[in-house]
């Protein structure tokens, strides 16, 4: 005799305890620990998607693409220091560590950024020969943790970051699990091998802006006053914290927004702290305008951005450049269904399908075996990327991104990407016109303005 069927709402889903977050719990009872992953939020939230641009018609002319040349130069850092960065596109590579990423892969991003005359940047653990030899402009992070810090190396770069936060985990340390800390990287930042790294949430040097001028004035020292002084921000709050880079001495504001990517960090960050790039952007320019200093210190904008779209509105809101992370690592093959080497092809989705995932939806960068040996340690795994193949795909997706900015930028009439300006941009929704603080399309209304 058949079961009786179930009652309409006898499966009904509660909101505050849906399937997810019973499994979370489930998991937490079973194994004693939160839950730790790469990628970055995976929530729903406010993105450079919910503004438009007013493109010119008649109240302006806009820009004969094939005739008329739209400016992308961009250079970062002439505040205090005699050799700023000259970029010719306001698009960064962000830092990303060698341990969390492999070598090819720093070497791939590296050959990418020079082919298209931009800069990549070390992330946490130090310099390693590949990527100073691939990256012609190179930023050197300055991290709490200390790993790998090396005066030689810091003399070598073309400018340094000093970290005090990212969007992934802001307040919070980096992590780089034990699989991942390999014989090389193990040495790199004079750890045992195979063990655990977690970096300090706070620079162990300093308590307060006053101590971060101390730090900024010591580095240029070091460094002949040749080298920009970036200070990176995970966005949480954004004025304050801009206000006091700048009276400490920073050249470069880097503001991470919520939406930014990592190799490792607590899911509980990546989803409840910070605040999203599309907030944090206008908040950091701002205090730079509140300040006086817009056209003195240069704002660099990072979280989530992926399009020549999401460059073009960030620089409408007040960024003189942007930083990618995850979306070059996309171009460079992750979450790639497959993996190439000698001309062949080989499937990868056994291998996501090991680490209980699929390609398209893995955030394993954590577990060291990438099965497109971008984020991994392993021999075998990393030998599958091929790091000149990796930097033409990456160079190609910059060049794209480029394409669509001043493609936009001629749309709105401008001869050069950083003549965009919030006057170009509408909302689509409440949300983002109270976060950009611009008018809701098809009105003059900006929420919390009378």
């Amino acid at each position: 005799m058949a079961a009786a069927p179930l009652p309409m709402d006898a499966r009904r889903p509660s909101h505050t305890f849906g399937p997810q977050t019973i499994a979370a719990i489930q998991r937490m009872a079973e194994e004693g620990h939160y839950e730790i992953r790469g990628w970055g939020a995976k929530r729903v939230l406010p993105t450079f998607d919910d503004l438009v641009f007013l493109t010119a018609s008649v109240s302006r002319y806009p820009l004969e693409g094939y005739r008329e040349r739209c400016e992308t130069r961009t250079v970062l850092g002439a505040r205090r220091a005699s050799r700023p960065l000259e970029l010719d596109i306001p698009i960064t590579i962000a830092g990303m560590s060698f341990g969390a990423l492999s070598a090819p892969a720093k070497i791939a991003l590296g050959r990418a950024a020079t082919a298209v005359g931009t800069s990549t940047t070390t992330g946490d653990g130090g310099m390693s020969e590949e990527e100073r030899a691939a990256s012609h402009l190179l930023v050197y992070q300055c991290l709490p943790s200390r790993y790998g810090f090396n005066p030689a190396d810091l003399k070598r770069a073309d400018a340094i970051e000093i970290v005090i936060g990212q969007g992934a985990k802001p307040g919070g340390g980096g992590m780089l699990l034990g699989q991942k800390v390999s014989d090389r990287v193990a040495a790199m930042r004079t750890l045992p091998a195979g063990i655990d790294q977690r970096s300090a949430s706070r620079h162990p040097d300093w308590v307060g802006p006053d101590d971060l001028r101390i730090k900024i004035e010591e580095l240029r020292e070091a460094t002949g006053w040749e080298k920009p002084v970036y200070v990176k921000l995970g966005a949480t709050r954004v004025g304050n914290d801009v206000k006091l880079a700048v009276a400490a001495g920073a050249d470069v504001v880097v503001v991470d927004g919520m939406q930014g990517g990592t190799g490792a960090s607590q899911d509980v960050f990546l989803e409840h702290a910070g605040i999203p790039t599309l907030a944090a952007v206008r908040l950091a320019a701002e205090a730079l305008r509140e300040l006086g200093v817009e056209d003195e210190v240069q704002l660099v904008v990072s979280g989530g951005i992926r399009t020549g779209a999401d460059v073009a509105k960030a620089l409408a809101l007040g960024a003189t450049a942007v930083s990618l992370g995850v979306a070059p690592l996309i171009a460079l093959g992750c979450n790639g269904r497959t993996w190439v080497r000698d001309g062949v092809a080989h499937d990868a989705t056994a291998d996501y399908r090991a680490l209980g995932t699929e390609p398209g939806y893995c955030h394993h960068m954590h577990t060291g075996r990438c099965p497109v040996g971008i984020a991994t340690q392993d021999r075998d795994l990393e030998a599958r990327l091929d790091p000149e193949a990796g930097a033409r795909r990456v160079a190609n997706y910059l060049r794209s991104v480029t394409m669509e900015l001043t493609t936009m930028a001629r749309a709105c009439g401008k001869s050069d990407v950083h003549n965009l300006e919030p006057e170009d941009l509408v909302a689509l929704t409440v949300e983002a016109a109270a976060m950009a603080q611009v008018p809701l399309a098809g009105t003059t209304w900006i929420p919390g303005r009378s």
